[in-house]
């Protein structure tokens, strides 16, 4: 599970919202919910920021972990 869909279902737990409810509140699909949840590598970044707009939160870039020379 990546950082991502970590982040999502954590949240989507803390304030008691099952799949299908953050798939209505956001306006996204009960697929695309259980996708990012899953840690699918390839999402839509337009459905992504619905779906983390109701958490405050936005995709952005970040520095990656990676350790190349």
């Amino acid at each position: 599970m990546n950082k991502l869909s970590q982040f999502v279902k954590e949240k989507r737990k803390s304030l008691g919202l099952t799949q299908e409810d953050l798939s209505f509140k956001s306006g996204v699909g009960l697929r695309f919910i259980r996708d990012l949840e899953q840690g699918k590598p390839s999402l839509r970044m337009d459905k992504v920021n619905q779906v983390l707009t109701l958490f405050g939160h936005e995709l952005g870039p970040i520095q990656s972990e990676r350790n190349e020379p």
